[in-house]
Parts: structure tokens; C-alpha cells; sequence
């Protein structure tokens, strides 16, 4: 294993390296540091988070500029205000001792006039977020013309988050001779074709799998049933009093919910969501990462960017819709070095989205058992007791009262003493998880479940929504995902069953979603008709809605001819020969279940 000395750095980035504490590089640091040191070609960097990137490209950077010219000669691209920040202080630690060197972040959210006024100065590497950037190049007060390189860090977020449009605005504005890094976690299509676009012969380096994760993280799911998701959850923390960790939720409401519940629970815990104003969301973090608050819960798009090398633990409340989201949800733990667990709360239906993770990226998934009361209890207690036994006792604090205390406590001996104090600390968790049940979900539990519904796929984990758009209206299974998508401004939505009538349809969204999807969709416009959308009936179990065909949705006072009445209506519609899924068969052939088509 080499180190930073024989890479052949400067001494004063050695120095500061050797005070940060860095001694070896990791491996896409020491692939991608002689490179960009002594070539000026082009490079694509696939590697996950946590890895090192920053001082990949930050270090040779530092030690090429010309600290005596004040234009900007690197700007470094990333999705979030937090990373921008973050890249700005490691650079600024990586080039403590050379002199003179200027660097400046730039972000949305933020008082603007500072950041002109800064770049007014004179700096020589820019961090910002593309939003931003874009912004300040376009008033001329961010000049590209004297440009050498240009970094863009988590490139497959940027083009998740949108910023397409604004990247291709910034990188018209550099110079032809300049030097472009391309860092990414994973590498789909879109990334690969600006590669090719903006890159010229660039050389490639790949630290582990494509969509792999991180071989420090530990992958964990539990089942359970739908119903007793939150339970879970507080049992996993309740089993590790030392959590540290991100809960990933799949939508705002969600988050806000779950986070609320854990708060009135006792929990050390808070939300990050898009409600936030951005001086609400910099408190959170800031609590976050002062280890104030012990779990975060969140949604992908408002925690990305965040940069935390010490969580223990990832927790997928639900396991996102792709693979690539997995990938970044679980590459926040076991960061620098360290290790850490992505855990999976699945209720009985998602165990093929897990084999699915497997298939796709290498990763290995353990099933393990939601822990019993007793477990719970057990691991608190201990740790309890180690508290104790570590703590640091303040001798002239307590010193006069000691007298009095022990006076109270003269009749106990100590067997007893210990239980009582014990006992005042852990009675809650006695109490809570007194005759608690077995939240797990068992193999012959699932079996038996498929017989009794003769292989259809429940209801229990989705909810049901009416839109008043049937096939009348040209609705179609494919154009109803679209407008919902469309109109959820790219919430990623778990769909089930479609149904399109003639005029109108139902569709399930995953439980918890379906408030923001009607939300989103009620008032939009459809081929001249504006939308309305509700929380239709469940389906029944039974066979009848096949006889009835669309004339049993036309009761007195619904909406037009088949209108559906809110809460009139049995609202069950059950094609006869389904698949084992119970999905929607369309003309064309496809199969619509679980929101995809399949031929």
C-alpha cells in the first residue's frame, strides 16, 4: 500500500494530508492523482460516495493552479447546497498551507451578494450547485474564459435532481481546452451520452461493480406485515441505543409523519423534507451533524448531498423504486473506512424487489428477526449498566451531599439498591415491551396467506384512488402512470392494480402516497377536462364487480353517466382470469402490475 508521500505531492498539501490524518490514499485516490497531475486528459470516475473523491480531484487541482492568477481556474459541479459546502471545506483543509489560495461556494438558498462580492475578490476554485452557477454566469459575474478544469461530483444525481438544462448551459460557457472530471456513483445512459458529448477520449476508472455497493455495508431486511412498519422500526432502535442513522421514507407526508411519531415516542429524532425553508432544513443538519439528534428521517430528494462519515445505520422504511437509489440510500454508512448496515423494512410482498437488489448490483441481503421484547430489553439494560460503569463521577460536585444520600440508602444493601436504580431508569421499556407480540412475518404465514386469496395480490399495502378520466377520454394504463408521475413532479410512485373504464378509472398507489398523488393530480387538464381525483372504495374479494361491468358504478348522485359516488358505490371491478397478481390485462396484451408493463 503506497502513500501520499511516494504519490509525489507538494509538501505543503503533505503536510496538511498528514494532519487531517490521511496517510495511504484509497483506491480512486490513488488511481486518479498521478493521472490528473501529469496529463491533462479527460476523466470518468465511477465510484460510490464515501469514497474519497473530493481529494481525488481536489488535491492535484490545488497543487497545479497558479495561486498568483486570481480568474477562476476550476469550478467543481454538485446536486446540493450541503455537498457544495462540504467539497469547499475539504478543499480548503487539502490547500491550508498554500498560500493564498481562494476558494468560494456558491448556492441557491442563500444571500447572494456575498457570494458576488466574494467572486468580485478574486477566487480560484468555485463550488456550487448548478442552479446557482448557471445564474451567476449568465449576469457575466462567474467568468469561465480563463477556466482549466471543470469537476462535475455526483453527475447521476445533478441529472436526477433536473439540472440537465442548466449543466449543458455552464459547460457551453468553459473553454474548449479545459479539463473536465466527471465523478459518478452510477453510470446510466444519460451519464454515459454526456461523457461522450463533453469529454474527449477520456480514461476511465471504475472502483467496484457498476450500481454495486459499498463491501463495508452490512444488508439486512426484516418482514413484516405493512400494518406494523413503524413498530419495527422503533423495535431496530430500541436494539441499538447507539443509532445513528437515516430513515429514508418515500414520500414528504410520510416523512413528516413517521418523524412526528418517533418525537411523541421519545425518540432523539426530527424530519428533512421539501417543506423545509432552507433555514429550517440548516438547523436540522446542523443538529444532525453535531449528533443532537440521533435518527433523520427523510425522503431521497431532500437528503441528497447530505455528507456524514459516522452513521451506523441506513433505514429503508420503504426500499426505494430502482436499484441506483438503493445504492446511494446505502453507500451514507460505512464511509471512510468504517462500517456500517442498510437495513430493509419489507411487508410480505416486496421479498422479489429484494432478490431483484441482488440480481442487479452483487449485494447480499441476511433476513434477519424483528428482536422480542425480551431482546430489546436485555440490550437496553446493558447498556445501561455500561453507562455506569463509564461514567465520569464530579467528586467536589456531590461531595456535600453525599451524607444525605447515603443516610436515605443505609437500609438497602447493595443487590437491592442496584435493582431500584435500575429499575427507575428501564422501567419504560419494561412496561412498553411487556407481553409484546412477534411482529415477524414467517414463511408458512405467506404460504397460507396465497391460499386463502387463491394466489391474488392483496389490497393491504396499497391504497385506491378514483379519476374521473376513463377510456373514453383516450386513458390509457400507460398514460395515467404518466400524468400521475408528471404531475407528482418526480415523486417516484409505487403503483398496483389500473383499472380504465369507460368512463373513468381507479388505481392503487402504495399506502402513505396517495394524499400527495391527489393532491397533485386534482385540477390538471386531460385532452380539455380538468381532473378530479378521490379515495375510491377497496376492492372486493369476491367475484361480483365482473358481473356488473361499468353500469354498476352509476349510482343516484354520482358524477354523470357511471359515475362513481364516494363511499355509494362497492366499487369492485374484477376481471376473470387474471394472473396470480391479479393484473390488469390491456389489449395490447400487457400486463400491468406493480406500475410496469411486462410482455
Amino acid at each position: 500500500m503506497i502513500t501520499f508521500e511516494e504519490i509525489g505531492l507538494s509538501p505543503e498539501i503533505l503536510k496538511a494530508v498528514a494532519e487531517l490524518g490521511f496517510v495511504n490514499p484509497t483506491p480512486i485516490q490513488e488511481k486518479t492523482i498521478p493521472g490528473l497531475r501529469d496529463t491533462n486528459q479527460d476523466l470518468v470516475a465511477l465510484a460510490q460516495t464515501g469514497t474519497g473523491k473530493t481529494a481525488a480531484f481536489g488535491l492535484p487541482i490545488i497543487e497545479k493552479l497558479e495561486v498568483s492568477n486570481n480568474s477562476v481556474q476550476a469550478l467543481v459541479l454538485c446536486p446540493t447546497r450541503e455537498l457544495a459546502l462540504q467539497i469547499t471545506k475539504d478543499i480548503k483543509a487539502f490547500g491550508k498551507y498554500v498560500k493564498g489560495l481562494q476558494v468560494t461556494a456558491v448556492y441557491g438558498g442563500a444571500d447572494i451578494s456575498k457570494q458576488i462580492k466574494d467572486l468580485k475578490r478574486g477566487t480560484h476554485i468555485v463550488v456550487g450547485t448548478p442552479g446557482r452557477v448557471n445564474d451567476l454566469t449568465r449576469r457575466g459575474l462567474l467568468k469561465m474564459d480563463k477556466l482549466q478544469w471543470l469537476v462535475l461530483d455526483e453527475a447521476d444525481e445533478m441529472l436526477n435532481m433536473g439540472f440537465k438544462e442548466e449543466l449543458d448551459a455552464i459547460i457551453e460557457t468553459t473553454p474548449d481546452n479545459r479539463q473536465s472530471l466527471l465523478f459518478s456513483a452510477t453510470m446510466p445512459r444519460e451519464i454515459e451520452s454526456m461523457a461522450k458529448r463533453y469529454l474527449t477520449d477520456p480514461m476511465q476508472i471504475k472502483i467496484g461493480k457498476q450500481n454495486a455497493g459499498a463491501t463495508t455495508v452490512e444488508h439486512i431486511y426484516y418482514m413484516v406485515h405493512a400494518r406494523d412498519r413503524y413498530l419495527a422500526l422503533k423495535r431496530i432502535a430500541d436494539i441499538n441505543p447507539d443509532i445513528y442513522c437515516i430513515v429514508f421514507c418515500r414520500t414528504r407526508q410520510e416523512t413528516k409523519e413517521v418523524a412526528e411519531k418517533l418525537m411523541t415516542d421519545g425518540y432523539n429524532a426530527d424530519a428533512l423534507h421539501g417543506d423545509l425553508s432552507q433555514a429550517q432544513r440548516d438547523q436540522v443538519m446542523h443538529r444532525f451533524r453535531g449528533r443532537n439528534l440521533q435518527i433523520l428521517v427523510a425522503t431521497d430528494v431532500a437528503a441528497r448531498g447530505i455528507d456524514v462519515n459516522d452513521l451506523t445505520h441506513v433505514i429503508n422504511y420503504n426500499l426505494p423504486d430502482d436499484i441506483e437509489a438503493y445504492t446511494h440510500r446505502s453507500g451514507r454508512t460505512g464511509r471512510a473506512g468504517k462500517t456500517g448496515i442498510s437495513i430493509a423494512i419489507i411487508h410480505t410482498k416486496e421479498s422479489g424487489r429484494v432478490k431483484m437488489i441482488e440480481r442487479n448490483s452483487g449485494i447480499k441481503f441476511e433476513r434477519k428477526m424483528i428482536p422480542t421484547g425480551n431482546e430489546i430489553c436485555g440490550k437496553q439494560l446493558l447498556h445501561l449498566t455500561e453507562r455506569l460503569e463509564n461514567v465520569e463521577v464530579n467528586h467536589s460536585e456531590i461531595e456535600e451531599f453525599l451524607p444525605q444520600i447515603i443516610e436515605k440508602f443505609e437500609a438497602l444493601d447493595k443487590e437491592e439498591l442496584i435493582k431500584r436504580f435500575v429499575s427507575a431508569e428501564f422501567n419504560r421499556f419494561l412496561a412498553y415491551y411487556q407481553d409484546a407480540k412477534d411482529l415477524n412475518v414467517y414463511k408458512k404465514d405467506v404460504e397460507r396467506g396465497s391460499r386463502v386469496s387463491g394466489g391474488r395480490r392483496g389490497n393491504d399495502n396499497y391504497a385506491r384512488v378514483y379519476l374521473n378520466i376513463g377510456k373514453a377520454h383516450e386513458m390509457t394504463p400507460q398514460r395515467l402512470m404518466g400524468l400521475v408521475n408528471e404531475s407528482t413532479n418526480g415523486m417516484k410512485v409505487g403503483f398496483g392494480k389500473i383499472e380504465v373504464l369507460r368512463n373513468f378509472s381507479f388505481f392503487e398507489v402504495e399506502e402513505g402516497t396517495q394524499t400527495d398523488v391527489i393532491n397533485s393530480v386534482i385540477g390538471k387538464d386531460f385532452e380539455g377536462e380538468k381532473l378530479h381525483a378521490e379515495i375510491a372504495s377497496p376492492r372486493p374479494s369476491d367475484n361480483t364487480g365482473r358481473r356488473r361491468r361499468e353500469g354498476a358504478y352509476s349510482k343516484k348522485g354520482g358524477r354523470g353517466q357511471g359515475g362513481y359516488a364516494s363511499g355509494r358505490s362497492t366499487g369492485g371491478y374484477n376481471k376473470k382470469g387474471g394472473r396470480a397478481d391479479d393484473a390488469y390485462r390491456s389489449k395490447g396484451g400487457g400486463t400491468y402490475s406493480g406500475g410496469k408493463r411486462r410482455r
